[in-house]
């Protein structure tokens, strides 16, 4: 896919600390695997439901999109959740996360919600 990055860029090895070597690897067009997967589809979006809120299934698959422009519309299209991370505080300005944090904050309370 050429709008996205090598999984072994120099930066993207670095970025998971040695774990690339752990994973299988695939490359797929995106949007057709997402049309003929049976599992809910969730998506990180600003104006998402609360995840703290939601029932969340044990399998399913976590979309996120890259900081500057989020998920593309094509893939917006095929997600069967928009889910988010509430903004706290009393300003309530913040625009978004830093994907790796995004990440990791919602894949760690969709592990949270098999207990």
């Amino acid at each position: 896919n050429l709008e996205t990055v090598d999984c072994y860029n120099p930066k993207v090895v670095q970025a998971t600390m040695g774990s690339i070597t752990r994973v299988n690897v695939s490359y797929l067009n995106l949007t057709d695997f997402l049309k003929t997967t049976h599992m809910p589809i969730f998506g990180a979006f600003m104006e998402g439901d609360n995840i703290y809120k939601s029932q969340l299934p044990n399998k399913g698959i976590l979309v996120l999109g890259n900081e500057a422009n989020g998920i593309s519309r094509e893939i917006e299209q095929v997600i069967t959740t928009k889910i988010s991370i509430p903004r706290f505080g009393q300003l309530q300005s913040t625009e978004s996360l830093n994907v790796a944090t995004a990440a990791a904050i919602l894949l760690s309370e969709f592990r949270r919600s098999e207990r």
